[in-house]
């Protein structure tokens, strides 16, 4: 998901809140105009700030049944009716809500003209906000700010019809970059050149029902290496699929392959989630930190933090769509000897199985940092990252690059979300599992992620800490 999108997803919110506040006040002042009020005498006392303090406090319930109604869900294309509709559904529901909390508290309101003018304010302000917001938008993409590039794959009538409605409506937010309907040569070295052309190739639409099976599966590998978004007509495949999507482009049934819940509002809420956890997990654990950056100097000499590599380079590590960031985690070896685990100590690596490396017996390792590891305390500092925007609390172990380097096609999957401090594999046998067992593990976080998921996570991790590694 563009960042493009998520801003103007995020900027929803304050925009809902402002009308829904906006029509509750303008409900009372609509019932104290000359016009209402020789209909209707005021016979009852209402004060204005109290009044707006029950109004914010309304709004904000309003926006988590805007939430569960779906009106924060970022798709690449909205319909207008379907949206008005969830906005006189959530209003409708908003305003229930307030009646039963009339019904519990009679003082709340005394008049049930405001209440009811209310709710009528909030459906036409909340639409004009949205609309206004949407047209904002629609200018942009008109100057060519938030565009996604996408390819088409197909030869026939539907393929046409899709880049015809794309080239007539740049408001739309696409711009077609190439089409491919030549299937005498290799799919994936044709997409593979436009995406050499253009790196920030959003997504692809396969709209060609005669290609292979085959060649459609190892076109999904391949956007799923790439973090590409894939898209495709009904009827393509035989196999089913749990992460699917059904949307319409030129009024053609169109199914997205969902990479990961991490999308759009998933996404603002996993990082808000990690900004929040961080701080309080960053402030109860400083003593904690404290104590071992002591213990570390008064161990061994040489620097607190294992943050370069021997010949004096920042370390790196992998994150979130292959980009490298500055790594540190608490010293726990003895300074100067990581190369030695790709040199001297390679025969003693216990991971075969995959890219990664863990040695045993390791020499390296000192005093302290044996205890540190046991108990995975030299990576306490990773909150910091987390923090940071870097990391994320619960996800895939970030990797060396040199150790990624050596993943195979499907191990890359790991790489379209932040790593973890802690994820799926940590807490379901830490580095005694198998390396392609870790990576099924993050696959299924990928695809099934949810706040609850890391919830569970987390309060299992100190568990899983405690139970399952041992050190090397």
């Amino acid at each position: 998901m563009k960042k493009f999108d998520l801003i103007f997803a995020a900027i929803l919110v304050p925009v809902d809140f402002l009308m829904i506040v906006l029509a509750a006040v303008s409900a009372y002042f609509l019932r104290f105009t000359p016009l209402v009020t020789e209909i209707r005498l005021v016979i009852f006392n209402l004060p204005f700030q109290e009044y707006l303090t029950v109004a914010i406090f309304v709004a904000i319930l309003w926006l988590a049944l805007f939430a569960f109604s779906g009106l924060y869900k970022i798709k690449d294309e909205k319909n207008p009716a379907q949206e008005f509709y969830k906005i006189f559904l959530a209003c409708s529901a908003g305003i229930m809500l307030v009646m039963v909390l009339i019904f519990a508290r009679r003082e709340l309101f005394s008049s049930r003209f405001i209440v009811l003018a209310a709710w009528g304010f909030s459906i036409i302000f909340v639409a004009f906000g949205r609309l206004l917001i949407s047209r904002i938008q629609t200018a942009f993409r008109k100057r060519g700010y938030g565009v996604r590039k996408i390819i088409l794959i197909g030869a026939d009538r539907v393929a046409d019809t899709i880049a015809q409605e794309i080239k007539e409506k740049p408001e739309m937010g696409y711009r077609l970059v190439g089409i491919i309907k030549d299937y005498s040569n290799d799919i994936i070295s044709q997409v593979k050149n436009f995406l050499n052309q253009h790196p920030d190739l959003y997504q692809i639409i396969q709209s060609k029902n005669g290609i292979p099976q085959e060649v459609s599966l190892h076109l999904v590998d391949f956007c799923d290496e790439n973090h590409l978004v894939f898209k495709y007509t009904p009827d393509l495949f035989e196999t089913q699929s749990i992460n699917i999507e059904v949307g319409t482009l030129a009024g053609i049934p169109i199914m997205e392959l969902k990479r990961t819940r991490l999308e759009g509002w998933g996404r603002i809420v996993k990082r808000v989630f990690d900004l929040i956890g961080s701080t309080i997990l960053i402030i109860l654990t400083s003593p904690v930190m404290l104590l071992i950056a002591i213990a570390i100097k008064l161990d061994s000499p040489g620097p607190v933090f294992f943050s370069r590599y021997d010949n004096g380079e920042k370390l790196k590590r992998v994150g979130e769509h292959g980009q490298l960031f500055s790594y540190f985690k608490f010293r726990s070896m003895q300074p100067g000897t990581h190369s030695l685990r790709y040199q001297e100590l390679a025969e003693l690596n216990l991971r075969s199985d995959g890219p990664l490396v863990k040695i045993k017996n390791d020499p390296r390792i000192t005093y302290v940092g044996k205890f540190i590891r046991k108990y995975s305390l030299d990576e306490l500092p990773e909150l910091f990252l987390v923090f940071a925007g870097q990391m994320s609390l619960v996800g895939p172990r970030p990797h060396f690059p040199e150790e990624v380097g050596r993943y195979q096609k499907h191990h890359k999957k790991s790489l379209m979300i932040k790593p973890g401090i802690t994820g799926l594999a940590q807490i379901s046998g830490r580095s005694d599992l198998s390396f392609e067992d870790e990576v099924r593990l993050d696959a299924y976080y990928i695809e099934n992620w949810s706040l609850l998921l890391d919830l569970q996570i987390l309060l299992r991790t100190p568990l899983a800490v405690l139970k399952y590694r041992k050190v090397c």
